[in-house]
């Protein structure tokens, strides 16, 4: 079983230390919540691994790959896929179009397999109605089905989703769980950093959390809302799932 592993990320801004040593891991087939307050270097550890912002010091790694000082690109060839939380489709280009400019850069597949791949990725998402659709015309809750199902055509063993549930509806937000829990089904690792704590700590099986760049706390969703630390300068005493 493949695991993503970070370990001692450290990372300084202006003299400003924003990250102290965090590490966390997330095993293919479960789901791991990154959470913090606002500032806590939540945000900052989470783009480390993705490969936005290059650590201090520290490892990441993939099973037995150092990618620590890989770029992006890099990363995703060995299995990280990453869903921004802004829009990440081609707005001029269709759905069809959209998941084939993934497809085309996977050289192990003949024109054929990426068909049947497309196909698959349209049919499991059910988006083959819109499949000629353009980018710019498909709604909130389509485009997050095109970005995540464009995502698989990588074939990542985990998927790193930034902020999955912002800004988005009531139904919406059931159908993103369903998804995460479609992905994990799959076999794929999920980390997810999120301001929304109670939809993150729902769908969760693990929760690493972040304050003042420093893990004050890691485990079962149940273990770290008991977690008197987190409560203090977190949660506050009123939460409840």
């Amino acid at each position: 079983m493949s695991t993503l592993k970070a370990e001692l990320l450290a990372k300084s801004y202006k003299g400003r230390q924003v990250v102290k040593n965090v590490g966390l891991e997330v095993e293919a087939g479960s789901i791991v919540g990154l959470l913090g307050p606002n500032g806590a270097g939540k945000t900052t550890t989470f783009y480390m691994i993705v490969g936005l912002v290059p650590s201090d010091k520290g490892k990441i790694s993939i099973d037995d790959n150092d990618i620590t000082l890989l770029p992006m690109h890099s990363r995703a060839r060995l299995g990280i896929g990453y869903l921004p939380q802004e829009s990440s489709i081609f707005r001029k280009l269709t759905v069809y179009q959209n998941l084939m400019a993934i497809l085309e850069t996977r050289k192990e597949l003949n024109k054929a397999a990426r068909e049947e791949t497309l196909n698959n990725l349209l049919d499991e998402f059910s988006i083959q109605h819109i499949r000629d659709s353009q980018g710019m015309a498909l709604s909130g809750g389509e485009r997050r089905r095109v970005e995540i199902a464009r995502a698989l055509a990588a074939n990542p063993k985990f998927i790193l989703l930034d902020e999955p549930f912002a800004g988005v509806d009531p139904i919406s937000v059931l159908d993103i769980k369903k998804i995460i829990e479609h992905l994990k089904n799959r076999g794929i690792g999920v980390l997810i950093t999120d301001h929304n704590v109670r939809e993150t700590l729902d769908v969760c099986e693990k929760a690493y959390i972040v304050s003042h760049g420093e893990l004050i706390a890691s485990g079962t969703p149940e273990h770290v809302l008991n977690d008197k630390t987190v409560r203090d300068v977190y949660l506050g005493e009123q939460f409840r799932l």
